[in-house]
């Protein structure tokens, strides 16, 4: 099924021949997601003020644990489409996380549909997830890629940093989850305002935007840590695990 073309659309990388994810799961049903969470776990959101009410976001996570990924895409003042890695679309998971409205990614290699898929999704005014630490770890920051930072400038995007705290705990494993009553903080930090910029959109302009994400990344994340007492959780234990795993 071949998408609408708008004037957006048309700009490089073309993305009129891309569906745009399912809506009506994530779109509709996300007050009900939310309830369930609530329910289970003490959650707290701090900064929804600095999401934008319209145009394109860019919500850049750090990445702690299971949770960040549903949290990003149900508790945002927003509904997010995420950028969740491919080898999770098998079977009851991966047909789930389609209806919901995510967006796979393939994490080796670069991947033009999730691109232009991300891309859809921006230039019709949506939101999109990602965590450009690219895995889940300490949460620390360290490095980031450049994804966040090229959605950013192809579509104009404002860059919101995302901090996660308390959706795993010390000493967890890669997919484990926190006990039922745990507290858990989504922190959102002042917005990046970034101008588009028309292809080609170059190597360094990428980079320097990089940086500017990264450190506002660890700010929020600190800010977030000082004001609620809590801390990331370090790093992931015994961190053999297969890709699959992470």
């Amino acid at each position: 099924m071949t998408a609408a073309a708008g004037p957006a659309h048309l700009e490089l990388p073309r993305t009129d021949d891309v569906k745009h994810p399912a809506r009506f799961m994530l779109h509709k049903l996300r007050p009900t997601f939310a309830a369930v969470v609530r329910r289970r776990w003490n959650l707290e959101l701090r900064g929804t003020e600095n999401v934008p009410a319209s145009g394109p976001v860019v919500l850049a996570g750090n990445h702690v644990g299971f949770l960040d990924g549903p949290l990003m895409a149900i508790v945002s003042p927003r509904a997010a489409h995420a950028l969740t890695k491919a080898e999770l679309y098998t079977g009851p998971l991966g047909a789930f996380l389609i209806a919901a409205g995510q967006i796979p990614v393939r994490r080796d290699e670069v991947d033009p549909l999730a691109v232009r898929t991300t891309l859809r999704v921006l230039r019709e005014g949506g939101v999109a997830g990602l965590f450009p630490e690219s895995t889940r770890g300490s949460g620390e920051i360290e490095h980031v890629y450049g994804g966040a930072a090229y959605f950013a400038l192809a579509t104009g995007a404002t860059v919101v940093p995302v901090s996660f705290l308390g959706t795993r705990l010390p000493g967890g494993s890669s997919n484990s989850v926190p006990p039922a009553g745990n507290r858990m903080v989504v922190s959102y930090g002042p917005p990046i305002e970034v101008t588009e910029q028309r292809w080609p959109r170059r190597r360094h302009e990428v980079d320097a935007l990089s940086e500017t994400i990264q450190q506002a990344m660890l700010a929020n994340c600190r800010d977030a840590e000082r004001a609620t007492g809590m801390r990331l959780p370090g790093p992931i234990p015994d961190r053999t695990t297969s890709k699959d795993e992470q």
